[in-house]
């Protein structure tokens, strides 16, 4: 085994923590690398190992006790015993169980070579329950089926297969380096080619180069925030924060069923399973307040967890798993399997609160939203040999979409991996350099920014909008705020600060579950359609709706960067089920999936109305939404077969002309989706199109495509003659593609500063800025009369013509407009352009203003002026009442701390009772 050997000695207190240079990197060799040292990991290992692979295998913790069998498992969900249950009837379960969206050949790899799997296990040393003949004492918990195997003795899992790891033949082909965290997959020519990560005790700088990865990191089990509030009171494993999700992402691999959440029963305030799992072979079993059983579905769906959570928010409600009725043997041995196994503090809790199972049944609720192919089906895509669509690259465990491959699939799957990845021998290329340095930012990016925000709070924060916008039910205007959200996030993110390796780990994970929050809500968004019960529960979709949605969904990382969207049709099944009946076909590109407008509650120019009533837009009615379930009549059937064929736009013509609005809207999607030469032109006529829905869907695809589209003259005048049509939104969004393809000059675009309609006049001025059109800006500024569009002029001239004598003189009127968001605007915009001497007083009085933001405009305009004039100004500002003021005035001191008297203002600026006030001046300083 190549490379160098990773240094473990922790650096001391009293050490600051130094970013090590790219070329310091601590460089190791193998033929596989295994990311993850859990369930998959470790039989990946032994399984590559076993192969004759000469193995690496990276922990971000240790080994010996990582993952989510780290404190032992009480029982196998899904063992297909010969003789107790078929594979084939345990692929239709599964199937089932999932809405009919499965992959049956991955399913079949589970039902199929499980028992070797428990039996393999077994010889190491695992403890299965056996009945007194010697057989697996397999128990019957779904409703149709034996596959739950208890383990009553289960808690040394983990250390049984670290034994295995410690072997003399494995140490000499197998070697495991612990606290080591990568954070990216590399990638060379399309195929994986190593990793990069840190060291989480030394902050040393790692690369890997491998001829196969295998990524075993376990589920995003830190994505939504549990009821406690406590960060790592998960019901996953904690230390599972989607880092395989993201470095799968970010190395361009294809993961699947992102929207299908993993959501589960759990104890209330102690967000560990009641496991009914083991209690219902006992006797336990779910009951409403009156000791009404209530569940309809088997347990493994996701229908379920709906009937669950309308049974807590019923008046039947609480839920509890009923145990009080059990014999006192049955009582004494769930308590020695759910008090060392499960959650070894459990029994403690239930002592704290002073309960006992003969006494008291356990109220249960639900847990927090989470990503995981073992307990439900969203994952990285992958084969039946574990291949994900990058070559090289593999995926296992709960990373991997399996539906509910629980832990017998986990290993299943890491064996599977071991074995492919074994083909493979160590790259012996360049790594490469762009992903290294990205990789670098990424990981010390804290360190030098040691006083910003603390990963705690940026966490808590994200994974608060998680619960708010992101968990069911969903709807399309949650989850585009939820985007929104995310999208502010990046700069949290970024600011968040580190002082040790520790820190720099946490730090890391939190960018994990960023792109884990944002696959989930924009997965979501796309399926317009309600499916697997609550884990999919679209309150603007109700339906399932199989005719368009029997699919699976794939994400990707475009080259482009964004994430985009393929539905792909369900493969023909292995084994027949009834009520799905998959026909496969080609996948359709969705691309990407933009948000819902949120901005304003309803349409901006629209009164309200009473429920129920159909609003009303410059008199007009607006066309009511199709409804998701009406037949498609056979010319529609036609248009959307001919998507499959790529038709050049000669053949789309006379459906983007049709009689019915439905087929042209139908028309427009094809069009969007094949893309033939010509399209800008034609989605720029259809902006003229008498039906709403036509011309709305042909806004939203001009911005959908406008980065792909082609700059022609006929796209030009389209849009130009789009400028004067009825629909604001039309206008709009001509304006925003003319300014974005570079296809409008500054006499265009002003003319549309007299439209009656705000957003255009909005849209109007950023175009101008787009050509630096100075005189236009200037002359508009205080002439129009809606605030909004002032306020938009103000900030734009801080981005045009800095300095110039046009611009200070349109700021100066502004600063007397008798709007304050004005006046704080147009002093905000000084900061940038530069305050000239005359507008000095001005500004020192605006520190006076009766309104805040327009003291902190003024606070910001001084940040450009002389020092001499300024800091005594902003020295008293530092005391203003309000905090915000206080951080403006702060942040400009800071433009003009070379001087003694800035100093002394920011050190006492450090013991402001505003925390942000605080954290600038110490930085300032």
């Amino acid at each position: 085994m190549k490379g160098t050997t990773v240094n473990t000695r922790a650096n001391p207190p009293s050490e600051a923590l130094r970013i090590p240079a790219l070329a310091d990197a601590e460089e190791l060799t193998c033929d596989v690398l295994v990311i993850g040292g859990g369930t998959a990991g470790t039989m990946a290992a032994l399984t590559a190992a076993e192969h004759g692979a000469d193995v690496l295998l990276l922990e971000k913790a240790h080994v010996r006790h990582s993952g989510a069998l780290a404190m032992g498992m009480d029982g196998v969900n899904n063992a297909v015993i010969p003789g107790r249950a078929e594979p084939d009837d345990y692929v239709a379960e599964i199937t089932r169980a999932n809405d009919g969206i499965v992959d049956q050949t991955t399913v079949r790899q589970t039902a199929t070579r499980g028992f070797a799997m428990v039996q393999r296990l077994e010889s190491y040393g695992v403890k299965f329950e056996k009945d007194e003949h010697g057989e697996y004492a397999v128990r019957q918990v779904h409703r149709s089926g034996s596959y739950v195997l208890p383990m009553p003795e289960g808690k040394d899992v983990k250390k049984v297969l670290y034994r295995q790891l410690r072997r003399r033949a494995m140490r000499e082909r197998i070697r495991i380096e612990n606290r080591v965290m990568p954070v990216r997959v590399l990638t060379t020519e399309g195929r994986a080619v190593g990793a990069v990560g840190f060291n989480t005790r030394t902050g040393a700088f790692v690369t890997v180069r491998a001829g196969a990865v295998i990524l075993a990191t376990g589920a995003c089990g830190r994505l939504g925030l549990p009821a406690s509030g406590y960060l790592y009171g998960t019901y996953e494993n904690p230390t599972n924060a989607g880092d395989g999700y993201a470095m799968a992402y970010h190395a361009g691999a294809e993961l699947t069923g992102i929207e299908c959440f993993q959501i589960n029963p759990l104890i209330k305030d102690y967000n560990g399973p009641a496991c009914a799992y083991v209690a219902n072979p006992f006797g336990g079993y779910q009951v409403n307040r009156h000791g009404e059983r209530f569940v309809d579905s088997d347990y493994w769906s996701g229908q379920m967890m709906a009937e669950f959570a309308e049974e807590v928010a019923s008046d039947r409600g609480p839920v509890y798993l009923k145990l009080s009725h059990l014999p006192e043997e049955s009582i004494s041995a769930l308590e020695s399997i759910l008090h060392s196994t499960e959650r070894p503090t459990r029994g403690t809790f239930h002592s704290g609160r002073g309960h006992d199972y003969r006494t008291h049944d356990i109220e249960m609720h639900i847990s927090e939203i989470g990503l995981c192919g073992g307990h439900s089906a969203s994952g990285v895509r992958v084969d039946d040999h574990a291949r994900t669509t990058v070559p090289r690259l593999y995926a296992a465990g709960d990373l991997a979409c399996v539906p509910h491959n629980y832990m017998i699939g986990a290993f299943v799957f890491g064996d599977l991996a071991g074995a492919d990845a074994s083909r493979y021998s160590a790259y012996e290329g360049e790594l490469p350099a762009d992903q290294l340095r990205e990789a670098h930012e990424l990981i010390y990016r804290p360190l030098r920014n040691p006083d910003g925000p603390p990963q705690p709070q940026v966490e808590y924060k994200l994974r608060r909008f998680v619960n708010d916008y992101v968990a069911p039910p969903k709807s399309g205007a949650r989850l585009s705020l939820a985007l929104e959200a995310f999208e502010r996030m990046r700069d949290d993110i970024a600011a968040m600060g580190a002082r040790t390796p520790h820190e720099l780990m946490r730090c890391a994970e939190v960018t994990f579950i960023r792109d884990c929050a944002e696959m989930a809500a924009r997965a979501s968004l796309a399926r317009t359609e309600s499916r697997w019960g609550l884990y999919h529960d679209r309150l603007d979709h109700p339906r399932r709706d199989d005719a368009s949605w029997f699919h699976h969904l794939d994400l990707r990382k475009s080259p482009s960067g964004a994430m985009e969207f393929t539905a792909r049709p369900v493969a023909p099944y292995l084994v027949p089920v009834d009520g799905f009946t998959p026909v496969g076909g080609s996948s359709r590109s969705l691309g990407e999936v933009h948000p819902e407008q949120v901005a304003t509650a309803g349409a901006r120019e629209a009164a309200p109305v009473a429920w129920g009533q159909e609003p009303t837009v410059a008199g007009a009615a607006v066309q009511p939404r199709a409804d998701a379930d009406t037949p498609g009549s056979p010319r529609l059937l036609e248009l959307l077969s001919l998507a499959e064929d790529e038709p050049e736009l000669s053949v789309l013509a006379p459906y983007l002309a049709d009689a019915e609005p439905t087929v042209r809207r139908t028309a427009v999607t094809v069009l969007t989706e094949t893309v033939p030469p010509g399209t800008g032109p034609a989605l720029a006529s259809a902006l003229a199109d008498p039906d709403a829905g036509v011309r709305a869907a042909a806004v939203a695809s001009l911005r959908e495509l406008v980065e792909t589209l082609p700059p022609e003259p006929a796209l030009r005048d389209g849009l130009a003659t789009a400028l004067s049509e009825a629909d604001p939104a039309v206008r709009t969004a001509a304006l925003d593609v003319l300014r974005a393809l570079r296809l409008g000059d500054a006499g265009l675009f002003a003319a549309s500063l007299t439209d009656p309609d705000i957003t255009v006049r909005i849209s109007a001025v950023r175009a101008l800025v787009s050509v630096d059109a100075v005189a236009e800006l200037a002359r508009a500024a205080a002439a129009d009369p809606s605030r909004e569009v002032r306020v938009t002029i103000a900030k734009a001239l801080a981005t045009v013509g800095p300095g110039s004598g046009l611009v200070h003189s349109a700021l100066t009127e502004l600063v007397d407009d008798p709007d304050a968001l004005v006046r704080g605007a147009a002093y905000e915009a000084l900061g940038t352009t530069g305050c000239p001497a005359a507008l000095i007083p001005l500004a020192e009085a605006a520190l006076s203003d009766p309104a805040w933001q327009v003291r902190a405009g003024a606070a910001a305009a001084l940040s450009a002026a002389d020092p001499d004039r300024a800091v005594p100004a902003l020295a008293k500002a530092v005391a203003d009442p309000n905090a915000d003021v206080r951080k403006a005035a702060v942040l400009a001191l800071t433009r003009h701390r070379a001087t003694a008297d800035a100093r002394a203002a920011l050190s006492a600026a450090t013991a402001d009772s505003d925390a942000d006030v605080r954290a600038y001046a110490a930085r300032a300083l």
